[in-house]
């Protein structure tokens, strides 16, 4: 971000003198907080216009809440195009249509083959099925080997670069095709680097945009908290967030033979695992990475430097539970680039995936139906995840004591500026299940969580993964299986930054938090390996809100 780029009070190039009083107030303040530096443009400070801003939409939008249009979809999808994968375009995107989805990512596995000959051949596809399927938004991006780290989705606006720019990026920075897979500073370097690519190719205008989000970031222990930093620092235009739950959800199911765990989360560290990590972060947790889940910890950590960093949930599909088909005989995946059309077969039950939408959804609050909507919306947080159909729908605001305009309010992924002693409010409006989901049952919403924790300021050790101050602070018993609910929480009058986020649960399985039970009383269980039914434990968990009184 560019001092251009920056409001008056954060650019520091603006000499004081020139400042409006409320500007010259905002930057002491911030500044006394620590929050005002090189930092500062991979903070949400520097984001308050565009998470604040949105467009009313009429009632008789069926996607209607908070006055955006909460659009449903999935950025973690495998194809044909994949060394692992087994369906179609197509496939996929009919199974994600049929389960309410309105926007998905093709993902395919970045490889030397993915990069010489799929990342072209997977277009037409994806053009067509864009043509055959005019409700649903369908981008094209990849699964990147994220040098010396895991993997993460990258994507761009679909236009007449889209490809161009997925293969050069590929090509370049991929750690497959780089050999560049080893935790050691240059491959450190190399990711870095490709975000800023990204990035650059958005300021060229070669495409409209691009994003990138971390998958599965503690399956493997080898995205440290400096990496995740570094990478929201090289361009958070670009590097926005990581799935706060993996795919892979049917893979805890209990089976007849050896079982998995949930999210295929059943690993141990490696040479290249960051050392600090426990043992427990290498498992989900209510299916929820342990970056996420743990109240307190490496999520937290971010939050309470300001930085918007942003949770997903989604499929992850490749192969999926009791599906009839498998991937068609013959053909040369590395000659080819991809596998033969998918046909018949045994139904599979070892599949570790969900077809997309039909057990993780991520929400955005977009201000149209429209690629850019979707992408401004995920850029600027306005995101809540849920799995199972939990609830139907969710809008959470930070409120001045009192007001309760509809227009009024600052969303998720806001931060709201108050004068300093004003009281503030959560509020929290859900829009209870209404339908069977896809396990032929509605869905009951037994507990809200209220999260909050201090502002702190930039960390002084860039590994730091925990957030002392952060606790739940309030919890609300639902009470009732249908219908809206709605909740308020008062911070009182507030004098010192801070931000809250909340979650909620369906009350089947529970634990106190790693952190301690004063800091989370009642949190999601580590999952048991082979013993995990996805469908017992439902979660949702919405992005935060930040509040900067001054």
């Amino acid at each position: 971000m560019t001092g251009e780029d920056l409001p008056p009070a954060l650019d520091q190039s603006v000499p004081e003198d020139e400042l409006s009083p409320e500007d010259v107030s905002r930057r002491r303040f911030l500044r006394r907080t620590g929050l005002l530096g090189a930092g500062v443009a991979a903070t949400a400070l520097a984001t308050t216009q565009a998470a604040h801003a949105h467009d009313p939409v009429g009632e008789q939008d069926r996607y209607a809440r908070g006055g955006f249009r909460w659009l449903a979809g999935d950025h973690h999808i495998h194809t044909q195009y994949s060394s692992d994968g087994q369906y179609r375009v197509f496939d996929q995107a009919r199974h994600a249509y049929a389960h309410g989805l309105d926007w998905m990512v093709v993902t395919d596995h970045g490889s030397a083959a993915h990069a010489k000959i799929g990342v072209e051949k997977v277009n037409p596809d994806i053009v067509q099925t864009r043509e055959q399927l005019k409700n649903l938004l369908v981008y094209q991006g990849l699964e990147w080997n994220i040098p010396a780290a895991e993997h993460a989705t990258v994507f761009v606006h679909p236009g007449r670069n889209e490809v161009a720019v997925l293969k050069e990026f590929e090509n370049a920075f991929d750690g497959s095709v780089k050999g560049a897979g080893d935790s050691t500073p240059a491959n450190e370097a190399l990711a870095v680097a490709g975000i800023r690519f990204l990035g650059e190719q958005v300021r060229r205008r070669r495409v409209e945009g691009a994003l990138f989000l971390a998958n599965h970031p503690a399956r493997r222990g080898i995205d440290s908290p400096h990496e995740l930093r570094g990478w929201r620092e090289a361009d958070p235009t670009v590097a926005i967030g990581m799935e706060g739950a993996p795919g892979h959800q049917a893979a805890g199911l209990p089976r007849a033979t050896a079982g998995r765990a949930r999210g295929f989360y059943d690993n141990n560290p490696s040479a290249n695992s960051f050392p600090g990590y426990p043992l427990e972060s290498y498992r989900t947790w209510g299916g929820f990475d342990w970056m996420t889940a743990t109240v307190g910890g490496l999520w937290d950590s971010l939050l309470a430097e300001g930085k918007a960093w942003w949770i997903t949930a989604n499929s992850d599909s490749h192969a999926n539970y009791l599906d009839t088909s498998q991937r068609g005989p013959g053909g040369d995946f590395n000659a080819n680039g991809r596998y033969e059309d998918p046909v018949y077969g045994p139904p599979l039950t070892e599949a570790g995936d969900y077809w997309p939408g039909q057990y993780s959804r991520t929400h955005v609050g977009a201000r149209s139906f429209s690629y850019r909507a979707v992408m401004d919306g995920l850029r600027a947080g306005r995101v809540w995840v849920d799995h199972g159909g939990l609830i139907s729908g969710l809008d959470v605001r930070a409120r001045e004591a009192g007001d309760r305009r509809a227009s009024s309010g600052t969303p998720l992924g806001g931060v709201m500026r108050v004068k300093r002693g004003t009281n503030v409010e959560a509020t929290i409006d859900i829009d209870l299940a209404r339908t069977p989901n896809w396990s032929q049952f509605v869905p009951v919403l037994a507990r809200v969580d209220v999260i909050a924790g201090a502002v702190t300021g930039p960390a002084a050790d860039p590994d730091t993964f925990t957030a002392p101050a952060t606790r739940v602070v309030k919890s609300f018993e639902v009470g009732r299986a249908s219908g809206r609910v709605s909740f308020t929480y008062s911070f009182g009058q507030v004098s010192e930054p801070f931000y809250f986020r909340i979650r909620g649960t369906d009350g089947r399985r529970g634990a106190p938090g790693l952190m301690g039970a004063e800091v989370d009383p009642a949190g999601p269980a580590l999952d048991v390996v082979g013993n995990a039914d996805p469908w017992q434990d439902l979660w949702f968990y919405a992005n935060p809100i930040w509040v900067l009184p001054s």
